[in-house]
Protein backbone atom coordinates (compact mmCIF):
# COMPACT_ATOMS: atom_id res chain seq x y z
CA UNK A 1 0.00 0.00 0.00
CA UNK A 2 3.05 2.35 1.13
CA UNK A 3 4.58 2.17 -2.67
CA UNK A 4 1.59 2.31 -4.36
CA UNK A 5 0.74 5.60 -2.69
CA UNK A 6 4.35 6.94 -2.34
CA UNK A 7 4.78 6.21 -6.12
CA UNK A 8 1.51 7.99 -7.09
CA UNK A 9 2.15 11.09 -4.66
CA UNK A 10 5.58 11.69 -5.41
CA UNK A 11 4.74 11.99 -9.53
CA UNK A 12 1.69 14.02 -8.67
CA UNK A 13 3.94 16.44 -7.40
CA UNK A 14 6.27 16.25 -10.09
CA UNK A 15 9.47 14.61 -7.98
CA UNK A 16 11.17 11.97 -10.42
CA UNK A 17 11.52 8.99 -8.45
CA UNK A 18 11.49 5.55 -8.72
CA UNK A 19 9.50 3.31 -5.78
CA UNK A 20 10.22 0.03 -4.96
CA UNK A 21 8.81 -2.15 -2.43
CA UNK A 22 11.18 -5.41 -0.91
CA UNK A 23 11.05 -6.94 2.59
CA UNK A 24 11.17 -9.91 4.54
CA UNK A 25 8.70 -12.30 2.93
CA UNK A 26 9.89 -14.96 0.41
CA UNK A 27 9.68 -12.86 -3.15
CA UNK A 28 6.43 -14.04 -5.18
CA UNK A 29 3.20 -13.20 -2.99
CA UNK A 30 0.52 -11.38 -4.16
CA UNK A 31 -1.15 -8.40 -2.15
CA UNK A 32 -3.97 -9.36 -0.12
CA UNK A 33 -7.43 -9.21 -1.23
CA UNK A 34 -8.36 -6.93 1.28
CA UNK A 35 -5.50 -4.38 0.18
CA UNK A 36 -6.01 -4.77 -3.68
CA UNK A 37 -9.16 -3.66 -3.04
CA UNK A 38 -8.59 -0.61 -0.31
CA UNK A 39 -6.58 0.82 -2.80
CA UNK A 40 -8.26 0.14 -5.94
CA UNK A 41 -10.96 2.32 -4.07
CA UNK A 42 -8.40 5.02 -3.98
CA UNK A 43 -7.41 4.91 -7.27
CA UNK A 44 -4.31 3.10 -6.84
CA UNK A 45 -4.05 -0.66 -8.77
CA UNK A 46 -1.42 -3.09 -6.69
CA UNK A 47 -3.35 -6.42 -8.02
CA UNK A 48 0.17 -6.95 -10.08
CA UNK A 49 2.00 -6.49 -6.87
CA UNK A 50 4.50 -9.34 -5.69
CA UNK A 51 6.40 -9.19 -2.58
CA UNK A 52 10.13 -9.33 -2.95
CA UNK A 53 12.84 -9.97 -0.20
CA UNK A 54 15.21 -7.21 0.41
CA UNK A 55 18.88 -8.07 -0.55
CA UNK A 56 21.89 -6.12 0.09
CA UNK A 57 22.38 -5.07 -3.97
CA UNK A 58 19.41 -3.16 -3.86
CA UNK A 59 19.42 -1.68 -0.76
CA UNK A 60 22.98 -0.25 -1.30
CA UNK A 61 21.68 1.34 -4.53
CA UNK A 62 18.66 2.66 -2.79
CA UNK A 63 18.59 6.83 -2.34
CA UNK A 64 16.73 6.40 0.69
CA UNK A 65 14.67 3.28 2.49
CA UNK A 66 11.52 3.45 4.48
CA UNK A 67 10.35 0.56 6.08
CA UNK A 68 7.33 0.50 7.80
CA UNK A 69 8.40 -0.70 10.84
CA UNK A 70 11.57 -0.78 12.84
CA UNK A 71 12.42 -4.26 12.45
CA UNK A 72 12.34 -3.89 8.95
CA UNK A 73 15.11 -1.00 9.37
CA UNK A 74 16.89 -3.11 11.73
CA UNK A 75 16.75 -6.20 8.76
CA UNK A 76 17.68 -3.73 6.22
CA UNK A 77 20.82 -2.21 7.99
CA UNK A 78 22.23 -6.10 9.37
CA UNK A 79 22.08 -6.79 5.66
CA UNK A 80 23.76 -3.63 4.38
CA UNK A 81 25.32 -1.61 7.25
CA UNK A 82 26.39 1.50 5.05
CA UNK A 83 23.08 2.23 4.18
CA UNK A 84 22.31 3.09 8.18
CA UNK A 85 21.98 7.16 7.42
CA UNK A 86 19.54 6.66 4.44
CA UNK A 87 17.31 3.99 6.28
CA UNK A 88 14.09 4.97 8.44
CA UNK A 89 10.29 3.24 9.64
CA UNK A 90 8.36 5.59 7.63
CA UNK A 91 6.84 7.15 11.10
CA UNK A 92 10.30 8.30 11.95
CA UNK A 93 11.50 10.17 8.71
CA UNK A 94 8.55 12.29 8.46
CA UNK A 95 8.98 13.20 12.04
CA UNK A 96 12.44 14.08 12.08
CA UNK A 97 11.58 15.23 8.84
CA UNK A 98 9.16 17.88 10.27
CA UNK A 99 11.70 18.81 13.04
CA UNK A 100 14.38 20.15 10.11
CA UNK A 101 12.07 21.17 7.49
CA UNK A 102 11.49 20.37 3.84
CA UNK A 103 14.76 20.30 1.75
CA UNK A 104 15.66 23.58 0.70
CA UNK A 105 15.56 24.69 -3.05
CA UNK A 106 18.61 23.22 -5.01
CA UNK A 107 19.32 20.75 -2.04
CA UNK A 108 19.55 17.57 -3.14
CA UNK A 109 18.08 14.46 -0.78
CA UNK A 110 22.11 13.41 -0.42
CA UNK A 111 22.63 17.08 1.74
CA UNK A 112 18.65 16.77 2.97
CA UNK A 113 19.48 12.95 4.63
CA UNK A 114 22.20 13.95 6.77
CA UNK A 115 20.31 16.60 8.52
CA UNK A 116 17.23 14.12 9.48
CA UNK A 117 19.68 11.94 10.59
CA UNK A 118 21.70 14.14 12.78
CA UNK A 119 21.72 12.93 16.48
CA UNK A 120 20.04 9.55 15.43
CA UNK A 121 21.41 6.54 17.44
CA UNK A 122 21.21 2.38 16.50
CA UNK A 123 19.81 1.74 20.10
CA UNK A 124 16.48 3.76 18.80
CA UNK A 125 15.89 0.68 16.58
CA UNK A 126 15.53 -1.77 19.44
CA UNK A 127 12.46 -3.23 20.41
CA UNK A 128 9.18 -2.17 18.21
CA UNK A 129 7.48 1.19 19.19
CA UNK A 130 3.74 2.94 18.08
CA UNK A 131 6.18 5.72 17.25
CA UNK A 132 8.00 4.03 14.88
CA UNK A 133 5.87 1.52 13.60
CA UNK A 134 2.62 1.37 11.29
CA UNK A 135 0.66 -1.86 12.22
CA UNK A 136 0.65 -4.78 9.13
CA UNK A 137 -2.88 -5.23 8.88
CA UNK A 138 -2.18 -8.53 7.08
CA UNK A 139 -4.84 -10.74 8.35
CA UNK A 140 -6.92 -8.33 9.90
CA UNK A 141 -10.66 -7.26 8.79
CA UNK A 142 -10.83 -5.03 5.85
CA UNK A 143 -11.93 -2.27 8.47
CA UNK A 144 -8.01 -2.12 9.55
CA UNK A 145 -6.91 -2.07 5.93
CA UNK A 146 -8.61 1.15 5.58
CA UNK A 147 -7.54 2.43 8.92
CA UNK A 148 -4.10 1.57 7.31
CA UNK A 149 -4.30 3.41 4.23
CA UNK A 150 -5.69 6.00 5.65
CA UNK A 151 -2.43 6.39 8.12
CA UNK A 152 -0.20 6.11 4.89
CA UNK A 153 -1.97 8.00 3.10
CA UNK A 154 -1.60 10.66 5.87
CA UNK A 155 2.06 10.29 6.00
CA UNK A 156 3.00 9.69 2.62
CA UNK A 157 1.53 13.17 1.62
CA UNK A 158 3.68 14.66 4.38
CA UNK A 159 7.02 13.10 3.17
CA UNK A 160 6.32 13.79 -0.41
CA UNK A 161 5.87 17.50 1.01
CA UNK A 162 9.09 17.17 2.98
CA UNK A 163 11.00 15.90 0.02
CA UNK A 164 9.83 17.95 -2.91
CA UNK A 165 10.92 20.93 -0.90
CA UNK A 166 10.78 24.60 -1.54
Amino acid sequence: MAEGLLRQKLADAGVDARVHSAGLYEDGRPASDDGIAVMADRGIDTSQHRSRRMTAEMLSGADLIIGMAREHVREAVLTAPDIWTRTYTLKELVRRGNDVGPRAAGQSLDEWLPKVHAGRTRNELLGSSEADDVADPIGQPRAVYERTADELDRLTTRLTTLIRGA
